[in-house]
């Protein structure tokens, strides 16, 4: 995932968190919002009661490459900003996955 599909700036993540546009799981919550550029962008946030930066970091490498593999950044209408749960960690990977593609399904169906 490319820096400029990232949502970087504390403004952008409080922006799309005010329009309280949101979808939720055991794992993830998404907030959502019309894309403002020509490509759709992801912010990630991971709390740091999942872990040590260490830790953290793992999540937010493998949370950026579910995504590079769900999302089509080209004709996704939407930017999102996703928070990771507690329950990310008890889970695997193909887990995960699974539980992310469904519920940016009910996102884009919304």
């Amino acid at each position: 995932m490319n820096k400029e599909k990232r949502i970087r700036k504390n403004e952008e993540f409080q922006a799309i968190i005010a329009k309280k546009h949101s979808s939720a799981n055991r794992c993830f919550i998404i907030y959502y919002d019309l894309k403002k550029q020509d490509n759709a962008r992801v912010g990630i946030s991971v709390s740091k009661k999942l872990g040590k930066a260490v830790q953290r970091n793992k999540i937010k490498r493998q949370l950026r490459m579910m995504i590079s593999e769900t999302i089509d950044f080209n004709t996704f209408n939407y930017d999102l900003i996703v928070i990771v749960r507690k329950n990310f960690l008890d889970n695997t990977y193909d887990i995960n996955k699974n539980i992310l593609e469904k519920l940016v399904k009910k996102v884009t169906i919304k």
